[in-house]
């Protein structure tokens, strides 16, 4: 499957795509926590006198938690709030989510991680989510390819996605630069994040999207599942893929 890796090169003017990191969404895309998450926005938000629909949820995925509220707030509301406000809305949002039945592991996730690990590429988490209860799961459901260095979440950045600064910040975590860095996503903020950023981006379809979204949001390949993504890993990137001249 050359043809995306040619296609990402000429598109981003770099002279080779090495890759030495992957670096992965987590709702979506290692946890199918998305049907939970989105109950949980439309519930907690409505007692704010906000109407928040699963759509919505769906549509704003990626992005920092205290951002989307701020949004909906301003856009509902005519309002400007704080972040320390935001943060105790999102806090309520939380506290639902947790209380919802565990979500699964994604299947094909973590087969997919170990033969990242062979191939010999670094692992990095980078998520949008500031949830501790679910992000802390990454440390036993995908041991012991997930670690706390190498993790970047809502508060690690100022900027959240679609914005780069969480993909760049993930990609200095592995030393690595763009041009050595695959992305791993599945909502369109994500993928405008891993575009900007410089990665080759990677989408799975995992929620309800017209896949269509996700092609216009700039990803490079997109596929219907990460079983199917763990199935074709091989074919789409192998370790130190050299520039199509170099050949």
């Amino acid at each position: 499957m050359q043809e995306p890796i040619n296609k990402y090169l000429e598109r981003t003017g770099f002279g080779l795509f090495r890759p030495k990191a992957v670096l992965f969404d987590m709702d979506g895309v290692l946890m199918n926590s998305m049907p939970n998450h989105a109950v949980a926005w439309v519930q907690s938000m409505a007692t704010f006198g906000i109407h928040m629909t699963a759509a919505d949820a769906y549509a704003t995925e990626g992005a920092r938690g205290i951002d989307t509220i701020r949004i909906m707030v301003k856009r509902q509301k005519g309002q400007d709030i704080t972040l320390e406000e935001a943060q105790r809305m999102y806090d309520v949002k939380t506290k639902m989510f947790g209380m919802m039945k565990k979500a699964e592991v994604m299947p094909g996730a973590r087969q997919l991680m170990e033969k990242i690990e062979r191939q010999g590429l670094a692992i990095c988490v980078v998520t949008g989510s500031g949830q501790r209860p679910l992000i802390d799961r990454l440390f036993t459901d995908f041991a012991p390819f997930v670690t706390e260095e190498r993790l970047v979440t809502a508060y690690d950045v100022t900027k959240g996605k679609p914005n780069p600064d969480p993909y760049l910040k993930g990609m200095a975590k592995c030393g690595c630069q763009p041009w050595e860095t695959v992305v791993v996503e599945n909502a369109p903020l994500g993928v405008k994040a891993g575009r900007a950023a410089g990665a080759f981006t990677i989408a799975v379809n995992t929620g309800p999207l017209d896949e269509k979204l996700l092609w216009d949001a700039g990803a490079d390949v997109v596929l219907t599942s990460m079983q199917e993504l763990c199935d074709s890993w091989e074919s789409i990137i192998t370790p130190g893929n050299p520039h199509p001249d170099e050949r």
